[in-house]
Order: structure tokens, then sequence, then C-alpha cells
């Protein structure tokens, strides 16, 4: 599996079977967020910084499922307009922005609404998360994340319909800033436990093809993390 494993750990992963062109990749049943612990928000911003230079120990299942709760997990059943509340705000609610994990064996989709990670391509797609020339710089993460938005959910949100949203210019400028807002609960997430954080470019067009994206699904950027590299 493509993160630390303990025994207390491993019965929380659901083994189910996998389309062979997975190569039997493994759906991760991720655990339920610990709330309780890391620095405060005031501390956190206090520590947040870019870290260019990271280690390639791996994150624990407990470690990778707060910070994807973190990112953009449900934070409350009931929400805006009768839909699921995130801990990212998005336009009218809507929810475009899907979160993908890029590890070492494979590449996974993060479904928020029941916290698991659905395996997507097989194979190492990190270096295709990061931009042209950046790849030596944090090359042994563990994790790349890779913002995907998908505007179909703008055009046909469930929440107000402002006529901006059908409107490709706005839709362009609402799902850039709730990439950041997403981005951005990465960064404290990762200043409030001690982890390495970086937000980059990437390989767009290759992520593409690689994630069999539709027409309506934009790759935006991609984001590094693990732990800082001790020198």
């Amino acid at each position: 599996m493509p993160i630390e494993r303990t025994k207390k750990n491993s019965r929380n992963l659901s083994i189910q079977g996998n389309p062979a062109s997975l190569k039997n990749l493994q759906p991760i049943v991720l655990l339920n967020p610990k709330l309780n612990n890391g620095k405060s928000v005031m501390k956190a911003l206090r520590k947040r910084k870019t870290i260019r230079e990271i280690s390639d120990k791996k994150l624990s299942l407990q470690t990778l499922s707060n910070l994807l709760w973190a990112a953009c997990g449900v934070n409350r059943k009931k929400g805006p307009f009768g839909n699921p509340g995130r801990t990212a705000a998005t336009a009218s609610n809507s929810q475009e922005i899907d979160l993908y994990v890029a590890f070492q064996e494979g590449t996974y989709f993060y479904d928020a609404f029941h916290h698991r990670l659905i395996p997507t391509v097989a194979g190492d797609l990190r270096t295709l998360a990061i931009g042209y020339g950046q790849a030596k710089f944090g090359n042994k993460a563990p994790i790349r994340l890779i913002y995907v938005a998908d505007v179909n959910k703008l055009s046909n949100t469930s929440g107000y319909q402002e006529p901006g949203l059908k409107d490709p210019e706005i839709q362009k400028s609402y799902y850039y800033v709730d990439t950041g807002l997403i981005a951005g609960n990465v960064y404290l997430f990762a200043a409030s436990q001690g982890l390495a954080s970086w937000f980059h470019n990437c390989n767009k067009s290759g992520l593409s093809a690689k994630l069999n994206l539709s027409v309506d699904q934009r790759v935006l950027f991609g984001q590094t993390i693990g732990y800082p590299f001790k020198k």
C-alpha cells in the first residue's frame, strides 16, 4: 500500500476487487479525522511556509486521513442549499474541485462523502504532477495532490443560480479561487503537523490524458506533501 501501515490501521483498509488495468490497487478507507491534535490556527499561520526539500518518509494512514479531510472533507451533513458542507468553500457550494492523490504505486480519487480513496490510475504520476523544470525538487515526497476543476458542476449547481456560473471567464475565476482555498487548508494543516507543503504548477496535458478526464474537467495545479528533508 502507498502509505505507512501498522497492525492497528491495516484493518481499516477496504479490500475489494479492481479492474486488471489498475493492477489490483485497492480502495483505501480512510480513518475518522482526529480533531484534537496539532497547533492552534494562529500558531499554524505563524509556521506556514513553502518547503521544497521533502523526504521519502511515508505518511501514516491517520495523517493522510486528517490531511484530506482538512483539505476538502465533509465537516457537516447539512450545508448550503441542502448539500453536505465541506472544510473549503466553493462558489454556490458547487464543490467543483476534485482532488486526486498521486502515490508511487498509483493515483487515487478522494471521495470526500465516503472519506475514502478510489484507485484511478496504476503507476507513478508524481512526475507529471509538477511543472517542467521543477521535478528535481520534492521528487522523493510520498504524495502529490492534483487539483481538477469540473466546470459542469458550476454550470449545473444545485445552489444559487448565478448567471456567471455559466460564463467561462467567471467560471475560471471561481475555480481558481476555490482551488486556492483548498490548498490554503493543506498549507495550514501541514504547518500544524510539522509537514512540508509546496503548491505548484503541473503537467496539465499529461495528467489530463493519464486521468482520462472529460471535456468539462480541467487540471489546474499540484501540491507536494511530506516530511521535511533533514540535511
